[in-house]
């Protein structure tokens, strides 16, 4: 599934980098015989209704000439919003200080879901603080991760 991931990203970033807006990382799951791909866009001044439909089009007419997913899918182009994910070592180091829930492809010392502070990042690893403890989860391994709102 990575793999596919890579491939659908290569294929995504230029679209959206022509228009003006940085691909902040994508998401494509595979649900059987319909698969949804979820593409986050950012920009400096914040994305509109009209950016994720600009992007949505642009990335349709691509994939109808292409054809890069052959089943059934839906696409949705969306802003990271304010508990954004996080794909790359780049956005964790961007978002140090703040809290993250963090859920692995496999269990680290028997737990696969962890909510703690991100403290930076170390060659490939994300170092969080969770339950006390310093954490080095290497990139690859971590399945999904969001940040989580604070409201003060």
């Amino acid at each position: 599934m990575a793999g596919k991931q890579s491939q659908l990203e290569i294929m995504i970033e230029p679209i959206v980098a022509s228009l003006e807006y940085r691909l902040w990382g994508i998401e494509f799951l595979s649900q059987g015989r319909h698969s949804l791909l979820r593409i986050y866009i950012d920009s400096d001044g914040g994305i509109t209704l009209d950016d994720c439909e600009k992007v949505s089009r642009q990335v349709s007419s691509v994939f109808d000439v292409e054809d890069p997913i052959t089943e059934e899918y839906t696409l949705e182009v969306s802003s990271p919003g304010m508990d954004r994910p996080l794909f790359r070592l780049e956005q964790y180091q961007a978002w140090a200080g703040s809290e993250v829930s963090i859920r692995l492809r496999v269990p680290f010392e028997g737990r696969r879901k962890y909510k703690g502070v991100i403290k930076g990042v170390e060659d490939h690893d994300v170092v969080i603080v969770a339950d006390g403890h310093e954490l080095l989860l290497p990139i690859e391994s971590i399945e999904k991760a969001q940040v989580i709102p604070q409201f003060d």
